[in-house]
């Protein structure tokens, strides 16, 4: 676990950028490829992955800020854009990411609800590989473990500030194995008949259920807000009873056009392939 891979002078490279800047490349190229495969709007993908993405950052850090830790920003507006020592809050990214993308998609009179399904198993890559950054750089970690096992984090991370060497639950690294799953997950209910809206509808239901478990176990934001809910768990499930909606509103909605879609997809694809 290292923060800083190596420096340029006296500027520092720091793992949490490099592969926080990697999952947003990777999950690009990843609908991009999705896209392509599905032979629709494969070319704004690389303008949406730079347009979301840094939406996403901005999103996620100001979600952080307002949301988990005004207390201290308030008081400390000069380190609002400190971003390299941690503090994004995921939620935030993928609802700036979204809101992006849906302004994106109505400019160039894109079907949104089309383009959300191809993308989601790529959104949820991002989010695998950028929680390995949250690993690097030693935030959004778990609660003490109370035992010998755990992770103990290096000195110079927030985890050991708040903590010490307190053996801490591995919350980052099961939320971002966990997200693999939920991606291969959507990639085997993608091959299977769904109306219009319900890939992305479950992915924010997946996400949402794994956020909302793995809040037990973290230790960074673990202040109960509405009820005996963190800020995240009551995030979680408002997002996971709207994407049920609209995971139902589209079963309903677009039932009927679904084979007429999926067989028109098909015969575009072996157009392509003559």
């Amino acid at each position: 676990m290292h923060q800083y891979l190596f420096f340029i002078g006296d500027f520092p490279i720091r793992a949490y950028g490099l592969v926080l800047s990697l999952s947003i490349i990777l999950a690009t190229g990843v609908a991009y490829f999705l896209a392509k495969q599905d032979g629709r709007w494969h070319e704004h993908i690389v303008n949406l992955g730079i347009i979301c993405g840094i939406s996403g950052i901005i999103g996620a850090r100001l979600w952080d800020v307002f949301f988990f830790d005004f207390a201290y920003y308030g008081n400390h507006l000069n380190e609002i854009f400190y971003v390299w020592q941690g503090g994004m809050a995921i939620q935030g990214g993928v609802l700036f990411g979204v809101i992006a993308g849906i302004i994106y998609a109505r400019h160039y009179k894109i079907d949104v609800l089309a383009l959300a399904d191809i993308i989601a198993p790529a959104i949820i890559l991002g989010q695998a590989l950028g929680r390995c950054a949250n690993l690097l750089n030693g935030d959004a970690f778990g609660a003490p473990t109370g035992g010998s096992f755990g992770i103990i984090y290096p000195v110079t991370t927030l985890a050991y500030k708040t903590y010490g060497n307190q053996p801490l639950w591995p919350a980052e690294v099961w939320e971002g194995q966990l997200d693999f799953v939920i991606f291969a997950l959507l990639l085997i209910f993608r091959a299977f008949p769904h109306a219009k809206g319900q890939a992305f509808s479950l992915y924010i239901m997946l996400y949402s259920l794994v956020r909302f478990g793995l809040e037990f176990l973290r230790g960074d934001y673990a202040h109960p807000v509405f009820l005996s809910f963190t800020s995240a768990q009551t995030t979680s499930i408002i997002t996971f009873i709207l994407a049920l909606s609209l995971f139902i509103y589209c079963g309903v909605k677009f039932k009927d056009n679904n084979q007429t879609n999926q067989t028109s997809s098909i015969k575009s694809k072996r157009r392509r392939g003559k």
